[in-house]
């Protein structure tokens, strides 16, 4: 699939958006699942498709394995959202998000810890491989 940045960038803003917009109604403390359901139709709000608890099958050689891995959401079918609450975000986080983008061959993540008092300090983007950067 051929993607610009600039597209992946507009769909990552309306993604912040949104977090923003929930966290801002809700404030930390909740459960992730509610994060999820909120962001999930804020999201929609915004004209953005939006799937939850995507099954992320992982192939090893020849054979293909359901382990139970799931994208918390997936935007446009582009962008990855990992959503947590957690005391602090850390290295198994970010490697987390980094491999599902791996696994999906998709370029850009968000990984968002509504556990925080101001959402920006719980917002990391990853990217893998950005289109512009890619070499064939």
């Amino acid at each position: 699939m051929n993607v610009s940045a600039d597209h992946l960038n507009k769909i990552t803003d309306d993604i912040i958006g949104a977090a923003i917009e929930v966290h801002r109604a809700l404030g930390p403390g909740l459960l992730e699942s509610a994060y999820e359901a909120c962001t999930a139709f804020e999201l929609a709000e915004r004209k953005r498709k939006v799937a939850r608890q995507v099954p992320l099958p992982l192939t090893y050689k020849v054979v293909q394995l359901d382990c139970g891995y799931r994208l918390d959401l997936l935007v446009d079918d582009l962008v990855i959202v990992e959503l947590k609450t957690v005391d602090a975000l850390n290295a198994v986080h970010k490697a987390q998000i980094l491999s599902y983008l791996k696994l999906t061959g998709l370029h850009v993540g968000l990984l968002i810890n509504f556990n925080v008092k101001i959402l920006k300090h719980g917002l990391v983007r990853v990217v893998n491989e950005f289109p512009e950067t890619k070499t064939i």
